[in-house]
C-alpha cells in the first residue's frame, strides 16, 4: 500500500505542474483577432498577424523578427521607417505573437515558405528590402537563396550565423521529456525572464516580460517554440549567406556590442563570406541594438535603405 501511494504522488508531481503552469488558455480564433490591433491575412498554414503602413509604390522593406518575440520587437524601426516615407511590413512569424500556431514542423521552411505567402497576399510585386533580426537573419538569407529576383537588399541585426550545436538544446531534443520541460520550466519562467538578457540596460525596459507573455496564453505557443528549438541544429544557414557574398547585392550588418549570445567572431565570420557587407558595432547595446539605440541605428538603417 505505502508503495502504491508513493507511486501516486510521484505521478502527481510530474503531471500537476502541467496544468499548473499551462498559461495556454485560449484559442486563436475570429473573435479573438476582431479584438486585436494589427491586421490578419490567410495564407495556406494559417492566419498570420502583421501591420503594414507608408506610400503605395514606395520601396518595400520587411521586418522578420527572432526566434520567439514578435513583432513589437520592432516598434522603434517600424516607426522611423514609415516616417521616412518607405512601404514598411512587420508581421508575426507562425507560433509566436498573434499568427496562428499550426500543428506543423517549425523549420526553416515554414517561415520562408510564410513569408513568400505573406508578399504575395498582399500584392508586394517589387522586390523588397529585407531585415532580419536574430534568427530572423537565417529566414532571410534563406528566402534570398530561394528567391534571389525578389531582394533588393538585406539588412542583418544580430543575426544567427553558425548553426546551433545539439547539446546547445539537450535535454529538449529528446522526445517525451521535452514536451514535459518546455510545459512547466522553458516557458512559464526561463523564456519571459531571460528576454531581459537581450538588453544592455534591461531597466530602461520595464514590464518586458509582462509584454512577452501575452502571446503564450493561446494554445500552440510551447509546441511551436520547441519544434523550432529542435530544428535549429538543421539551419546552416553560412553556405545561403556565402552565396550572397558571391553577387552584387548590398547588406548591411549590425551588431550589438554588449550581445551575450552572439559574439564579434560571429559577425566577423558573416563578413568574411560576405565581403560587401557594410558592418556597424553599435556601443552600449546588446542583442537588440535597433530598439536600445534607435537613434543611432535608425539612420545609418534609413540611409542604407536610401542608397538602394
Amino acid at each position: 500500500m505505502i508503495m502504491i501511494v508513493a507511486c501516486l504522488l510521484l505521478i502527481a508531481l510530474i503531471i500537476v505542474p502541467v496544468f499548473l503552469f499551462d498559461s495556454e488558455k485560449s484559442v486563436l480564433d475570429d473573435s479573438v483577432r476582431s479584438s486585436l490591433a494589427g491586421k490578419f491575412i490567410k495564407l495556406p498554414d494559417g492566419f498570420t498577424h502583421y501591420e503594414r503602413s507608408g506610400p503605395e509604390g514606395a520601396p518595400a522593406v520587411v521586418l522578420i523578427h527572432g526566434f520567439s518575440v514578435p513583432y513589437y520587437i520592432w516598434d522603434p524601426t517600424f516607426k522611423a521607417l514609415k516616417e521616412s516615407d518607405f512601404d514598411v511590413l512587420r508581421y508575426d512569424l507562425y507560433g509566436r505573437g498573434y499568427s496562428d500556431r499550426p500543428d506543423t514542423q517549425y523549420g526553416i521552411e515554414l517561415f520562408i515558405d510564410q513569408l513568400e505567402n505573406l508578399l504575395t497576399a498582399l500584392q508586394i510585386d517589387q522586390p523588397v528590402n529585407l531585415v532580419g533580426l536574430s534568427f530572423g537573419g537565417p529566414v532571410a538569407a534563406g528566402f534570398r537563396q530561394r528567391f534571389p529576383g525578389k531582394i533588393r537588399s538585406l539588412c542583418f541585426i544580430d543575426p544567427l550565423v553558425l548553426p546551433v550545436q545539439e547539446d546547445k538544446i539537450f535535454p529538449m531534443n529528446v522526445p517525451v521529456i521535452g514536451e514535459y520541460l518546455v510545459s512547466v520550466v522553458l516557458a512559464p519562467f526561463i523564456l519571459p525572464q531571460s528576454q531581459k538578457d537581450d538588453f544592455y540596460r534591461p531597466e530602461q525596459f520595464p514590464g518586458w516580460e509582462e509584454k512577452y507573455r501575452d502571446q503564450m496564453r493561446y494554445k500552440g505557443f510551447k509546441r511551436a517554440i520547441l519544434s523550432t528549438m529542435r530544428y535549429m541544429p538543421a539551419i546552416d544557414a553560412v553556405p545561403w549567406y556565402t552565396a550572397i557574398g558571391k553577387d552584387q547585392i548590398s547588406v548591411l550588418l549590425l551588431w550589438g556590442e554588449g550581445d551575450k549570445s552572439l559574439q564579434r567572431t560571429d559577425m566577423e565570420e558573416l563578413a568574411k563570406v560576405i565581403p560587401q557587407t557594410r558592418f556597424h558595432a553599435i556601443g552600449e547595446a546588446a542583442h537588440l541594438p535597433h530598439y536600445e539605440q534607435p537613434e543611432v541605428v535608425n539612420p545609418i538603417l534609413i540611409n542604407f535603405l536610401k542608397d538602394q
